[in-house]
């Protein structure tokens, strides 16, 4: 089956203000930054990133059959000579060029996304919701900064109903651009949390910087705002301040018009019944954890203000999953039996991890079993980091953690103030603390690992498959036990 083009190379060249080099073909099938999985047919931007320079790629990308190159005018000199090529002034801005085009000549309805927690699970569930209503575009995984954005705008077809983008920050003023780049029709903010504070003042800073989203909002568009944060009202204030004329709350207030009503935990998601903009409606997710749940709610008032079928939406979120590292559990065959492993290696905040503890403690065990937790240090905290990491201690306890493992030296604080029958191991890394961790489990237990990205989690996880899991021994050679 031949794939469709995404863009025309006339128009392309266009919107960029391009030069055109050599014989292109007629369109492209696709747009990447990345070589090594780019496709037939497709453009590769070379991008200038913090490490490497997409040029030093351009050859590489059309050996694997790439149909052009977008490249720097500055950059010529060390590039094939027949080459089919787009000469840009910088590819960067041509990829925001290219995005502005694809967004101008769209008629989707647009979602934009954003929050301290939750950015890339709500906007895939969003995808699930309006996906089954009609042809529907989102972010590739967290595709949510100043070059992950345009480049899913970018990639989205003139045929989408429906767009979902995530737009995330680490600094003041990164959201503006991207919103007026996207120009969503409704913009969700699930959270305002202690994260990246080692950028701001204070909680109130990151609560303006995600209200940047609402600077964006096309006219008439709308804001959905978590109801039970402390922020709703800051929020509010700031999304009323950008002319938006419709502010929708959502959590377990009693005022939020997307409400929960009753949830249901279950061991691979939830039932719930809520209320969402007056209608009363009953589904199930599957995913485990109450923050799902009350993202769900988010997810269904944006479906139903975008104007999608909010019953198909509902439905839809039954087929929801854990994106990978934020929750993604594995049966491990340990000695004595089965254990659970659940994957939070993707990344960390005091919010996100009380979230991953609570969802630890609802977990069932089997046989003889204990909740173990494996922390890896929370990063971008600022000098509150070490008591941020103290705090956790509380929520351990409240939720019957009977071991933990600490890496780090932020997950210090929380290992001093441990009680000595809830210490499992304390290493400096990650990578130190594998061997204890991998010799202390048994069957029946239930073993949760998270941490931020930069505190290297993901690698313990992998080597846990690796050693125990039915998967990892087969490719490994082993034999599984019977």
């Amino acid at each position: 089956m031949t794939t469709p083009p995404l863009w025309t190379v006339a128009p392309m060249a266009e919107a960029m203000r391009a030069e055109r080099r050599n014989t292109l073909p007629a369109s492209v099938t696709g747009i990447s930054i990345d070589s090594r999985t780019i496709g037939p047919g497709e453009a590769f931007f070379a991008i200038a990133g913090d490490r490497h320079d997409g040029h030093a790629f351009v050859a590489a990308a059309l050996d694997k059959g790439a149909g052009l190159a977008v490249v720097a005018a500055d950059k010529l000199a060390g590039l094939p000579a027949d080459a089919p090529l787009l000469v840009v002034a910088d590819v960067l801005e041509g990829l925001r060029d290219l995005a502005r085009a694809a967004r101008a000549r769209s008629t989707a309805k647009i979602a934009a996304i954003t929050g301290s927690v939750g950015k890339t699970s709500t906007k895939e569930a969003l995808r699930l919701a309006l996906r089954a209503d009609g042809e529907t575009h989102a972010s590739t995984a967290s595709f949510n900064n100043h070059w992950g954005v345009p480049l899913s705008l970018a990639r989205m077809p003139e045929t989408a109903r429906y767009g979902v983008f995530e737009i995330g920050m680490n600094h003041a003023g990164e959201i503006t651009p991207l919103t007026r780049l996207v120009r969503p029709h409704v913009a969700v903010v699930t959270a305002v949390e202690p994260v990246h504070l080692e950028f701001f003042n204070g909680l109130d800073g990151i609560a303006d910087a995600k209200a940047e989203i609402f600077l964006g909002i096309e006219p008439g568009g709308a804001a959905v705002i978590n109801r039970d944060n402390p922020y709703f009202a800051r929020l509010k204030r700031r999304a009323t301040q950008a002319g938006i004329g419709t502010v929708i709350g959502f959590g377990e207030h009693a005022r939020a018009q997307a409400r929960l009503i009753r949830c249901v935990p279950q061991p691979d998601g939830s039932m719930v019944e809520a209320d969402i903009l007056g209608a009363r409606v009953d589904y199930r997710i599957g995913a485990p954890g109450r923050h799902f749940v009350l993202n769900s709610l988010a997810v269904l008032a944006a479906t139903s203000l975008l104007g999608g079928d909010l019953a198909l939406g509902a439905l839809a979120l039954a087929q929801q999953t854990p994106p990978p590292g934020r929750g993604v559990r594995t049966p491990i065959d340990v000695p004595g039996g089965t254990a659970l492993l659940i994957d939070e290696s993707y990344n960390a905040n005091p919010t996100s991890m009380r979230a991953a503890l609570a969802l630890l403690g609802d977990t069932p065990l089997g046989p003889r079993g204990r909740r173990i937790a494996v922390l890896g240090d929370m990063l971008e905290l600022g000098p509150a980091g070490a008591d941020l990491h103290r705090e956790l201690a509380a929520p351990i306890a409240t939720h019957a953690i009977d071991l933990v493992f600490c890496a780090g030296p932020l997950m210090a604080a929380l290992w001093e103030a441990l009680p000595a029958e809830r210490r499992g191991a304390y290493a400096p890394t990650a990578e130190d603390l594998e061997a204890e961790l991998a010799g202390a489990l048994r069957g029946g237990d239930a073993v949760m690992v998270k941490g931020s990205h930069g505190s290297r989690m993901g690698p313990i996880v992998k080597s846990l498959v690796r050693r125990y899991s039915p998967q990892g021994k087969a490719r490994d050679g082993i034999p599984a036990q019977g």
